[in-house]
């Protein structure tokens, strides 16, 4: 709400609307990656691992909290609000029935994070997801019956070539052993298991957003309902994930071991990150949100230098700055900026 009646004003803080959402995608972008990967592979000696399926479950359910507490700002009175949540959530079961195949998809995506975030540099992660721009592209033609001109096939294209060589430093380091110090634990990893589980989710993401967005499409529910429905059935999934094979840790330890205030920075980001992001974009452009993916990979790339003494090879840079490119290319329509030239004298 409060970023709401930010970006309705013509300047904040002496920036632009265009300015301040470029700012928010990059840091909600990095902070959410960099932390995510920190709470999962650093350890105080003695402290155990939070159980990275109780993570995505409150997460879930911090967003339904969060979609409610904004339809009560918009109705303004606890009657409005009542009776919107009984019309829309409560009374119309079908529709929430309607978000069972991209809320499962997202539950499975949300736990495949966690295992590539445990298995893959931060800025190898931020790199290798960009492989969502493919796998979503392909499923709008396929749902939505969208055409892609040959600069977006290019533009993917080289996407992949990008994503190629980035990995090829990653498979090429061998898996990294657990070390400790008097302060931190180092947990190992396995770059083949990141890898699998980024393009899996890649794939998850791009499916159930163009789902999402077919039946957004279909229907003038709000955002802010769909995102409760979408959240219901997510829990449930979640819900049912987390107890099938987390049970017996989670019997023994509890729903919050291992939790500490990073892990509930990380469960709040997860949560509201999303549902900020589609609220920002609503200010912003393709092109802006493909400069606030190149920002983040590298914010995330300089960051983990310091934070995981990540040493980026050549390769590496050359296959970032190709994928950075690639967003880029793929947020610009060039059809439209050739006719915008092309005036009739």
């Amino acid at each position: 709400m409060f970023i709401v009646s930010l970006l309705e004003q013509n300047l904040i803080f002496g920036l632009t609307r265009k300015q301040l959402s470029l700012i928010v995608l990059v840091v909600q972008n990095s902070t959410l990656v960099l932390m995510m990967r920190y709470s999962r592979i650093v350890q105080k000696p003695g402290q155990i691992m939070y159980i990275a399926s109780t993570a995505v479950f409150l997460a879930e359910v911090l967003k339904i909290i969060a979609c409610l507490v904004v339809i009560r700002y918009q109705q303004r009175t606890w009657e409005k609000f009542m009776l919107m949540v009984r019309r829309e959530i409560l009374g119309k079961p079908s529709e929430t029935l309607k978000m069972l195949i991209p809320s499962g998809l997202y539950a499975l995506q949300n736990n495949l994070l966690y295992v590539a975030l445990s298995n893959l540099e931060a800025a190898t992660f931020q790199v290798t997801y960009q492989m969502k721009i493919m796998s979503t592209a392909v499923f709008s033609v396929i749902l939505l019956g969208k055409s892609l001109s040959r600069d977006k096939w290019f533009a993917l294209f080289l996407l992949m070539i990008g994503v190629t060589l980035v990995q090829s430093q990653s498979m090429a380091t061998t898996n990294a052993s657990s070390t400790t110090t008097d302060k931190i634990v180092l947990v190992p990893q396995n770059p083949l298991i990141g890898f699998l589980a980024v393009i899996t989710s890649c794939i998850s993401s791009g499916f159930a957003g163009c789902y999402f967005e077919k039946i957004l499409k279909t229907s003038d529910t709000s955002m802010w309902v769909r995102n409760i429905q979408l959240g219901i059935s997510g829990s449930f999934f979640s819900l049912v994930g987390m107890l099938a094979y987390d049970m017996q840790p989670i019997m023994e330890g509890g729903l919050l071991q291992g939790y500490d205030w990073l892990t509930w920075v990380v469960v709040a980001n997860q949560a509201l990150g999303g549902l900020l992001v589609a609220i920002v974009v609503k200010y912003a452009d393709n092109i802006l949100k493909g400069f606030a993916t190149s920002l983040s990979i590298i914010v995330s790339g300089v960051i983990s230098i310091y934070l995981f003494n990540f040493q980026p090879s050549s390769v590496f840079i050359i296959g970032a700055f190709i994928v950075m490119i690639s967003s880029y290319l793929y947020g610009i329509d060039f059809s439209k900026n050739i006719q915008n030239r092309i005036k009739p004298l």
